[in-house]
C-alpha cells in the first residue's frame, strides 16, 4: 500500500510531523539518519534547512533539498503514530 503524505510540519530536536491521506500521523526523528547518511547533517548544522521541508509532488515523499529527501514509506514505517 502506497501512503501518501499531504502535510509535513518540522519539529524541535530533528523532528517531523508528518500527515497522510489516510488521517495517520506519524512523529519521525532524524537524528538515526545523521551516522546513516552523512548528507544529513546538513540539516543540523545549516541554519534555517531543516525548516524547510516540503512535500514531494504525489505526496510520495519529503525533501529539503535535491540531495536530501526521505520516502512516505520510510516515515510511515519507522516513525512514531501520533494521534
Amino acid at each position: 500500500m502506497w501512503h501518501k503524505i499531504t502535510a509535513a510540519t518540522p519539529l524541535e530536536g530533528l523532528r517531523l510531523l508528518v500527515h497522510y491521506s489516510d488521517g495517520a500521523a506519524r512523529e519521525y526523528d532524524l537524528h538515526p539518519l545523521l551516522d546513516a547518511c552523512p548528507a544529513f547533517r546538513d540539516l543540523e548544522t545549516v541554519p534555517g534547512l531543516f525548516r524547510q521541508v516540503r512535500v514531494d509532488p504525489g505526496g510520495y515523499g519529503v525533501s529539503w533539498t535535491g540531495d536530501l529527501d526521505l520516502s512516505a514509506e520510510e516515515i510511515y514505517v519507522n516513525g512514531q503514530p501520533r494521534g
